[in-house]
């Protein structure tokens, strides 16, 4: 299966594809051009980042150094919302009001370590929301990063990505099809067209699956081929094993009345997550994982060594292979999955 798995839609099929998920607002280019190298060349299908100009040319760069080392490319994936979401915001305060004494637990609990004494490093957050209820004075704020409709269509022209993913919520069905309106018009050729979608607001499995049944109408008819990611907790999958059971139960709840198309685990997903999936007895409808915060995390070590040097991970031999096994260790067991067999 090592041959079948470097094939983005046979992954799919076989349901051993991995995404790398980059997070739809993280800026900060050195760790994203240093993480997109170190897991194309693990052997991930596909990346999905934040669709800026420098955050896709970082990514660029990483998946260059991987193709030279060996690697098959995978997918070049940014991620857009119809509307205001998690995933595209930033945490923001005025450092100058918290008091000396304060013990910053704000910055403890962030993982991207985007918290420092002048507040937030805006390039490092990508809006967990951790911080949030940590401020003992609720001084910190988020701020959203939502794309206006004007820009999408150019904006995408400039970053040609192979596939968009769309973060929708229920109830917002207009606006999804307003961004599936804006994707056609763009007439950039798309392989996928994810859509990324949870239990948020008290929504039932049965109401989602009827939101996305609209959805898979919308899409086919303007021609794009759905990919379908359960955001079963969102940007929480560095948080501990038990989070592998919310991506898991939400495909368990939603598999036998979801849309066409594969159905991806995301929100919650670790190292875990494999072995929650073989024991819930759906693992045949699951197309494959995507990881974020805990694919980050577990590099950070060796992303903060490279960038205390001033130099690319990537460009130091004493560090990515520490990293490409650490990273391989993490995806490898998905890639050699296979539920449809030869």
């Amino acid at each position: 299966m090592a041959a079948m798995a470097r094939d983005p839609e046979q992954a799919l099929a076989h349901g051993c594809w991995v995404k790398l998920i980059g997070g739809a607002s993280n800026q900060d280019l050195a760790a994203i051009e240093d993480l997109a190298g170190i897991h194309a060349l693990a052997g991930v299908h596909c990346i999905d980042v934040a669709a800026d100009p420098a955050v896709v040319a970082a990514t660029r760069r990483g998946l260059a150094w991987a193709e030279a080392h060996g690697a098959a490319r995978p997918w070049l994936m940014v991620s857009l919302s119809d509307g205001l979401d998690p995933h595209f915001r930033k945490a923001w305060f005025d450092s100058q009001r918290c008091p000396p004494s304060c013990p910053r637990p704000c910055e403890r609990v962030c993982p991207a370590l985007a918290i420092d004494g002048r507040g937030v490093v805006v390039e490092r957050c990508y809006g967990c929301g951790r911080c949030l209820p940590a401020c003992p004075l609720g001084l910190i704020e988020e701020r959203s990063q939502v794309l206006e409709p004007a820009a999408v269509g150019a904006l995408l022209v400039q970053l040609a990505p192979d596939a968009v993913e769309l973060h929708t919520r229920p109830g917002r069905l207009d606006a999804f099809s307003e961004r599936v309106l804006q994707l056609a018009a763009s007439g950039v050729a798309l392989r996928r067209v994810a859509v990324s979608a949870g239990l948020e607001g008290g929504a039932t499995a049965e109401g989602l699956a009827a939101e996305l049944w609209q959805r898979f109408r919308l899409l086919r008819g303007a021609g794009f081929r759905p990919l379908w990611q359960l955001d079963g907790r969102p940007m929480s999958g560095d948080v501990g094993a038990g989070t592998a059971h919310a991506a898991v139960g939400l495909l368990a709840r939603l598999a036998p009345l979801a849309p066409p198309g594969p159905l991806q685990l995301a929100g919650g997903t670790n190292a875990h997550t494999l072995a929650v999936l073989g024991r819930s007895g759906v693992g045949p409808r699951a197309a494959g994982v995507a990881f974020g915060g805990v694919a980050r995390r577990q590099l950070q070590p060796l992303l903060l060594e490279a960038q205390a040097e001033g130099r690319r991970l990537l460009d130091l031999p004493r560090l990515w292979p520490r990293a490409l096994e650490i990273a391989g260790a993490l995806v490898g067991p998905w890639l050699a999955r296979d539920v449809v067999g030869p």
